[in-house]
């Protein structure tokens, strides 16, 4: 019997081998020495996000409503909204502009409000001005912290990783808006 699955293993890798097509083909092997990687750091940055629903020049705007036969829904579940948020050194609307946060969220849940948010961070001003982290991950939004995972970046921030955590500054439930404080954890190069 182990020679028999033997034979069937070895079998099983050489078929396997003469299906891999040669390096070259249609991948190559890149050596880090173009990227010039040195040692990963890690940055703590903090900063507000303005998700700004009202008024005449909102950064959030509904792409899509949920069905009509889901009206029963308390959670809003189906809802897209596409974001373009500025993202602030302090919570005041007047405070310094540091980039904006781009892309969308969802409500994803039937029983809670949870969103789905895909963003990128791109930042405007001081050494990290033109690159950009994005953040994608399950946010519960009425627990007191979110965590959701950093999965990549740009610029200074190419290879990036880490998390987000995130904490509600103010929430008007008339309106809409919010402000979010973010603090924001990456490894990168």
């Amino acid at each position: 019997m182990a020679n028999l699955l033997s034979l069937f293993t070895l079998s099983l890798l050489t078929t396997m081998s003469l299906t891999i097509p040669a390096a070259g083909h249609f991948w190559k092997s890149v050596k880090n020495k173009p990227f010039k990687l040195g040692t990963a750091k890690l940055s703590r940055f903090q900063f507000y996000w303005h998700d700004i629903q009202s008024g005449s020049n909102p950064t959030t705007i509904n792409i899509i409503k949920p069905p009509p036969r889901n009206t029963s829904s308390t959670t809003g579940f189906g809802i897209v909204n596409m974001i373009d948020d500025p993202l602030t050194d302090r919570p005041d609307n007047g405070s310094r502009m540091l980039g904006r946060a781009q892309g969308f969220y969802g409500l994803v849940s039937q029983e809670e409000y949870v969103l789905l948010m895909s963003m990128t961070f791109v930042f405007t001003t001081g050494r990290y001005s033109g690159s950009t982290l994005t953040v994608l991950g399950r946010n519960p939004v009425f627990q007191k912290v979110r965590e959701m995972p950093v999965i990549g970046g740009t610029g200074l921030f190419r290879f990036a990783r880490g998390y987000v955590h995130a904490t509600t500054h103010t929430f008007n439930m008339q309106t809409r808006d919010a402000i979010v404080r973010y603090n924001v954890y990456v490894l990168h190069y």
